[in-house]
């Protein structure tokens, strides 16, 4: 076998690097994000345009975008999306499935989004049973706006407004969204992924995919919450996130399957 041999690190290379493939999904619009180095988010949005695309389902899928950062990727798929207002995703999604039936549609919200200004519209969509799939991007802070706390902010984080971490007698207990739909009869799966390793992506995508298909075959509401980094509204360095997440927010808000109605 013969060895590649390794580039100098001490001076530039000696021939201009070149593309070897472009590896952007298909349905991703090619161009750079304004996204903070380190978040997670570009991650998910990544593997959501490969999945409608490897799924065929790129001519009968509609996006329904929240307000938060990742609302920036709205003009970035090649896939038809409406903008919601601050929480009302679900809402809009649930109108647009029920006067289109044929059609996927998934919602994206932050925690902020969805958990402090929208909890309503996830639970009784839920509760009703909508053929629709919710994402949630949670990284326990208001991002867009300046990093304060979310309700699914852990006990001792850092945000703009609990500079000295959250505290349960000030400011009460972080709610575990995915626990909570667990529960509800409506819901047919639910899952908890999260982007701070190459391995973890993979089980994200492995979520997305069955939430997805699940609302194809029309067994009831789909749910991915997505534990995402934010070094900047965590007050880290970027390269500190992973660990962050992992110790933190996931040992809260912990990572898997919680529902599966096809498993049993």
């Amino acid at each position: 076998m013969t060895s590649i041999p390794l580039l100098p690190a001490d001076r530039p290379p000696d021939r201009p690097s070149r593309l070897v493939d472009d590896f952007t999904p298909r349905l991703l619009l090619p161009g750079e994000h304004s996204f903070c180095p380190g978040c997670g988010e570009p991650a998910v949005m990544r593997a959501v345009a490969e999945l409608v695309d490897e799924l065929e389902m790129t001519t009968r899928s509609v996006g329904v975008i929240g307000i938060g950062c990742y609302t920036g990727f709205a003009g970035a798929l090649d896939i038809e999306v409406l903008q919601a207002l601050h929480g009302r995703a679900p809402s809009l999604a649930t109108g647009l499935k029920r006067s289109r039936p044929d059609t996927i549609v998934f919602t994206v919200q932050g925690d902020g989004d969805m958990v402090n200004e929208g909890l309503q519209e996830v639970l009784h969509s839920a509760a009703r049973g909508e053929r629709i799939t919710s994402i949630l991007l949670n990284n326990g802070v208001f991002g867009e706006t300046g990093g304060h706390m979310t309700a699914t902010t852990v006990l001792g984080q850092r945000t703009k407004n609990t500079l000295e971490g959250r505290n349960a007698p000030d400011h009460g207990y972080p709610i575990r969204l995915s626990d909570i739909l667990a529960g509800i009869d409506g819901t047919a799966y639910v899952a908890r992924g999260a982007t701070n390793s190459a391995g973890n992506v993979s089980r994200l995508r492995r979520m997305l995919r069955k939430a997805f298909e699940v609302q194809a075959a029309g067994l009831g509401f789909s749910f991915v919450e997505v534990l995402t980094m934010c070094p900047t509204g965590w007050f880290i360095e970027t390269e500190e996130a992973p660990d962050y997440l992992s110790n933190s927010l996931a040992e809260v808000h912990t990572i898997g399957v919680v529902k599966d109605i096809t498993a049993a």
